[in-house]
């Protein structure tokens, strides 16, 4: 697992297209959040990340799609998925490889971020400062939101051996997840009760509620569960592509 780790974050960083992923990202953030109108902190007027947060899910569904898109895409275009099935490696270590790779490389596109921290923090007025616990927070719930993505880009890459598909399946199935239900949620014909549970269901609900700076138990157990979900699905997908049984490749 550790060779395909490392074999990934390689890859990402061995040609521009990936430089660019992270500065488009990066970019889009600094935009959104200081001069975009309707957006920007300084039109705000307070000095909070809230408005950060609130974009940064949306900037997601760009970045993850287009870390995952060649993850399964580009072994089969490249017939790479039979060098893997000569290496003492089962299914599950190659997804878990990709997986925290991907991971590793959203954390590395997120870091650049806590700079508006520090900034938005010397702009508050003396004595008064920023939500710390807030911020925290809503970095855990935008860390859970993350690797949720990345089980779901990582699941769609192994449905097709083209990367513009695979980013394209992935964006879709990010938005639905994300914010599908809320919206669903929201039409006249459910009623009282059902709304809210149906609301539960999609990742929004989640993340908006560890952002409140709560870390619930049951927020924590419904990301982990749809990250093991998604990492199940694309085991059995990478299974039935290689005509494996879900142990060793081949």
């Amino acid at each position: 697992m550790r060779s395909i780790f490392i074999k990934e974050i390689n890859s990402f960083f061995s040609s521009i297209v990936g430089y660019v992923v992270l500065l488009v990202f990066l970019v889009a953030c600094s935009l959104f959040l200081w001069i975009i109108p309707n957006y920007s902190i300084l039109e705000y007027g307070y000095a909070s990340m809230e408005r950060f947060f609130e974009i940064a899910p949306w900037l997601l569904f760009l970045l993850v799609p287009a870390v995952t898109m060649r993850s399964f895409a580009d072994e089969f275009r490249t017939g790479n998925i039979e060098w893997l099935s000569t290496k003492p490696l089962t299914d599950l270590d190659i997804i878990l490889g990709k997986y925290f790779a991907t991971i590793a490389l959203i954390v590395f596109a997120l870091l650049p971020t806590v700079i508006y921290v520090y900034t938005i923090h010397n702009l508050s007025y003396s004595g008064v400062g920023i939500d710390t616990g807030a911020i925290i927070g809503s970095y855990i719930g935008l860390f859970f939101l993350a690797a949720t993505f990345g089980a779901v880009g990582i699941f769609c890459s192994s449905l097709t051996s083209n990367q513009v598909v695979s980013f394209l399946f992935a964006l879709l199935a990010c938005y639905v997840l994300y914010t599908g239900f809320e919206q669903l949620s929201k039409l006249p014909k459910f009623s009282e009760g059902i709304d809210y549970y149906l609301s539960m269901v999609g990742m929004e609900f989640h993340y908006n509620s560890i952002s409140r700076g709560l870390i619930d138990s049951r927020d924590v157990i419904y990301f982990l569960s749809v990250i093991i979900f998604f990492i199940a699905l694309t085991r059995f997908s990478l299974s039935s592509r290689t005509g494996g049984t879900g142990g060793r490749l081949g």
